[in-house]
């Protein structure tokens, strides 16, 4: 409509540039990713940032002071060492490892390490793009992936369970990613399982570059039960290339099974020619009897209890070459949720249905936000919530101009803030051309209220608008996972 002029000033650019440099062997900047250009040493690694020294306070500030609801382990806060979710200044999303107190007490050899794996660029892995030395503080982090576990998909699904086309990908992209970091010198990952299979925003696996590094300097390197550990681990309790192999084709039972089978029973049943009996009966039968027969075969030979009867990474990429797994690129993706009334619209960019179900929803979203004494009720808050009402009044009537300046009335005065002004000031500016204003107003609404599904929606749109797709896809599938979230039990819609 362009009928508009913007009322916010321009943002400062996000990207930090103070340009502390961390220890060799390369030159970075602290802050995370203040560049686009990946470390290609392998594979594809455009668009990965190059691997940085993060201060604690950035780390601090991007998981919301890691609070517990961006923890994303699979055990939650059980886990030993939590992973969490978070996201920079420069919008970009990342996945937080964060050890014990003392788990790496002397800061040079924790360094040392996290350099030795973040060398490595491939878009098989979940790529390691930081640490942080900060005190006894001790974190890594990573490429974050949006869309869950394999272990989840396989193990936890509720609509659909993984395709038999996406199995074989899983098996061939694991091994790629294994033979790419055996061939770059670090042939050892520790405790390989289904839970470190991760999928990214385009649905394709991913191995986590977690499993590269041990839990601690002295740590064990396998936290599965006995019955999945490589025989020679629990003699011996050193990790090897061969087994990794043995991990491998724990992986490679999960896949075909559908269940976290001990490998000794699998084998039992491959032995007796019970492959059928192994197989997911949530398939229903959808699958290549002649490809899973080959599966299962290569499962059997990593499984070997002798090390050295194994195949090695090489090996297993060739026999998923054989089986014609890397054929299969138009594989489903993992399973997305519908989304809501919101959700929709929003995904179609319908600006008009996104404005009657901002009116419905009026202000229930904003509960808790504002808490004013009776004493506070001065004569300008009272100016304040008429500035609003007189908003709401022009929203409604679809006189998108007046609302942004009543609104922004209400915004300017600073004494309450409201997730819902930004959220439908935000919209206002998208129906008058304004993408970057309409960004801004979502991105507050963030601010005030971290987990509102709606404040994600609006910059989904916003982004869109200004040609983001891909952030856009990234904004449209946070919203749908917290309004999911709330749905188990979140804050009410």
């Amino acid at each position: 409509m362009g009928c508009c002029q913007s009322l916010c000033p321009d943002e400062q650019n996000p990207l930090r540039k103070d340009g502390a440099q961390p220890p060799k062997p390369a030159q970075t900047h602290r802050g995370g990713a203040t560049t686009a250009a990946g470390l290609d040493n392998g594979g594809d690694g455009g668009g990965i940032p190059f691997f940085s020294e993060f201060s604690f306070a950035d780390l601090k500030a991007a998981t919301n002071n890691f609070s517990s609801d961006n923890i994303v382990s699979e055990s939650g806060e059980k886990a030993p060492n939590l992973v969490y979710k978070g996201r920079l200044q420069n919008r970009r999303w990342i996945a937080v490892k964060k050890f014990t107190k003392m788990a790496w007490p002397h800061p040079k050899q924790f360094a040392e390490e996290a350099w030795g794996v973040g060398k490595l660029r491939h878009n098989r892995l979940a790529n390691l793009i930081g640490y942080c030395c900060d005190g006894d503080e001790r974190l890594l982090v990573a490429e974050f992936m949006p869309n869950d576990t394999l272990a989840k998909h396989l193990f936890h699904w509720e609509n659909q369970t993984i395709e038999w086309a996406m199995r074989l990908r899983v098996g061939y992209y694991i091994g790629e990613a294994l033979d790419y970091c055996s061939t770059e010198g670090l042939p050892l990952y520790h405790d390989l399982n289904a839970y470190r299979v991760l999928f990214d925003e385009d649905g394709d696996p991913r191995l986590s570059c977690f499993g590269l590094m041990k839990n601690s300097r002295d740590g064990k390197s396998y936290s599965t039960n006995l019955a999945y550990t490589p025989p020679e681990y629990l003699r011996n309790g050193r990790v090897t290339p061969e087994s990794v192999t043995y991990s491998f084709g724990t992986v490679l039972l999960d896949l075909l099974s559908g269940k976290h089978i001990p490998p000794s029973h699998a084998l039992d049943m491959i032995r007796g020619k019970n492959i059928i009996q192994l197989m997911d009966s949530h398939l229903e039968g959808k699958f290549s009897t002649e490809e899973a027969t080959v599966v299962v075969e290569l499962a059997s030979q990593c499984l070997q209890y002798e090390p050295r009867e194994r195949p090695n990474t090489k090996d297993l990429v060739a026999s998923c070459i054989m089986l014609g797994i890397k054929k299969q690129e138009e594989a489903p993706s993992t399973p997305q949720k519908p989304l809501s009334p919101l959700g929709e619209a929003c995904s179609r960019l319908d600006l008009t249905a996104i404005h009657q179900i901002l009116v419905m929803a009026h202000y229930r979203d904003d509960e808790g936000t504002n808490e004013l004494s009776f004493q506070e009720w001065t004569q300008q808050i009272k100016d304040m919530l008429d500035a609003r009402k007189r908003g709401d009044q022009a929203f409604r009537e679809k006189d998108f101009k007046t609302a942004i300046d009543c609104y922004s009335q209400f915004v300017d005065v600073g004494t309450m803030v409201s997730p819902t002004v930004f959220g439908r000031r935000s919209l206002c500016y998208l129906l008058c051309d304004q993408p970057d204003a309409a960004l801004r107003d979502a991105m507050q609404a963030q601010c005030v209220y971290p987990d509102w599904p709606t404040a994600f929606y609006m910059q989904s749109v916003a982004l869109a608008k200004l040609n983001m797709n891909t952030d856009a896809a990234d904004m449209m599938n946070e919203a749908a996972q917290l309004e999911e979230k709330r749905q188990r039990g979140g804050k009410g819609s």
